[in-house]
């Protein structure tokens, strides 16, 4: 306790002592203009030099506390603009997944008319199964908007796969490229007929795999379109599967197999078009 005292005493006289010799320097400062030049002299060596450095160090003080506030303005002016950057970032972003979805909505469409003699509707895809590739996968509709099983659904240029399970409001598609998938397909230029069958380990290198063409005459070269068969119990007839990328001789020289380039983008798929007839619809058959 007595050291808190003295301390608090010491501080006392101290702040007494300052305050009077800054009175001091007050009345000398009012006194010097009338005073002789001995008092000048003394004046000009030890209170004129004090009198500078304190109005020195007050412009000092000055100066920091207009940079303070020029640096609070200064944040102000920078938070604004991050905000602004912040709203411009969003709407751009915005801009960008509107013009995508425009790009897509136009391939559709342009897929629609393509193909105008099938009454189509659209859905959104809304699930899929685990995996980088859309082999199976759910739309967003379903009985309720007669969708149905066995309805081909279509993406990019061409064909998807079909409807295999279906809910009130919800549809389960298996595409082409799934390892359980079978379509009877053709090459467009010849009518030869072969198998396209689903590989997910094909995938990755972008091709699919057709088997069991006849090795007769015509000439199938890379770049055939590869189209569902007229033949086919599910498939409804011509529509794009993809391009022929490799053909070979089967070693029983009786049938030839090759690979395909699909038309459609299985891994990035966000909408579809669905054929609302089904080919047992078309034909009058029942068939599975």
């Amino acid at each position: 306790m007595k050291k808190k005292n003295q301390t608090s005493s010491k501080s006392k006289y101290y702040l007494a002592g300052l305050c009077l010799f800054c009175i001091l320097l007050m009345v000398l400062s009012f006194f010097y203009d009338k005073a002789g030049a001995p008092f000048k002299g003394i004046a000009s060596v030890t209170i004129i030099p004090m009198q500078k450095g304190i109005n020195q160090i007050g412009t000092w003080l000055g100066d920091i506390s207009d940079n303070f506030d020029t640096l609070q303005e200064v944040r102000k002016e920078k938070d604004a603009l991050q905000d602004k950057v912040d709203a411009l970032i969003t709407e751009n972003n915005n801009l960008q997944e509107e013009k995508y979805e425009l790009e897509r909505l136009q391939a559709l469409y342009k897929l629609d008319q393509n193909y105008a003699d099938y009454e189509k509707t659209g859905a959104h895809v809304i699930a899929k199964d685990s995996g980088n590739w859309f082999s199976t996968f759910t739309i967003d509709k379903g009985s309720k908007d007669g969708i149905k099983k066995n309805m081909n659904v279509m993406a990019g240029s061409g064909l998807v796969g079909i409807v295999t399970k279906v809910g009130p409001t919800w549809a389960t598609v298996r595409s082409v490229i799934d390892d359980s998938s079978n379509v009877s397909a053709m090459v467009l230029s010849t009518s030869d007929r072969c198998m396209v069958r689903g590989d997910l380990s094909l995938i990755n290198d972008g091709k699919i795999r057709f088997e069991q063409m006849e090795n007769n005459e015509n000439k199938v070269q890379v770049g055939d379109q590869i189209v569902t068969s007229h033949i086919s119990d599910k498939y409804l007839q011509g529509i794009l599967i993809g391009y022929v990328s490799e053909i070979t001789v089967d070693s029983n020289n009786l049938t030839r197999s090759g690979y395909i380039t699909p038309v459609v983008d299985f891994k990035n798929l966000q909408e579809v078009l669905v054929i609302t007839k089904t080919k047992a619809d078309l034909t009058g058959t029942e068939k599975e």
